[in-house]
């Protein structure tokens, strides 16, 4: 999926009689850049947390020197997101999931423009439970 086609839940219902925990998107970046300074990349991922409405618990990101690629994470109290960066590659892999009232679609479009480049998106609605009838 496109991040142009992409639509995002409002309620957390995927079908009448069901709900489910979180938003997971897996995304996939080619021709992406700005791809080896782990200080930007964090602050891209914090406006991204910052604009889904997210906690920030814990920021670690490591570049692998000396011109290699960052690996980081956001722990969030509604979750993480995370990155893996192929420079040589101009691929970056991030993770976004997220519970609550978050919006993890606000943060993919906030990473988007920090990193440009062609997007991909797999989204999936995570925990999926049968809510019980009403009495």
């Amino acid at each position: 999926m496109t991040l142009a086609a992409l639509t995002q839940p409002s309620d957390g219902i995927m079908e009448p009689g069901s709900a489910f925990a979180g938003t997971h998107l897996l995304i996939d970046i080619w021709q992406a850049s700005n791809l080896t300074d782990p200080e930007f990349i964090q602050g891209a991922f914090m406006d991204a947390a910052s604009a889904a409405g997210a906690t920030v618990l814990h920021a670690h990101f490591h570049h692998f020197t000396p011109d290699f690629g960052v690996s980081g994470v956001l722990v969030l109290a509604e979750s993480h997101m995370s990155i893996h960066t192929w420079p040589d590659r101009h691929f970056a892999s991030i993770d976004i999931y997220m519970c609550g009232a978050c919006s993890p679609y606000d943060a993919l479009y906030v990473l988007k423009k920090a990193f440009g480049g062609e997007v991909t998106v797999s989204a999936h609605q995570r925990g999926s439970t049968p809510v019980p009838p009403s009495e």
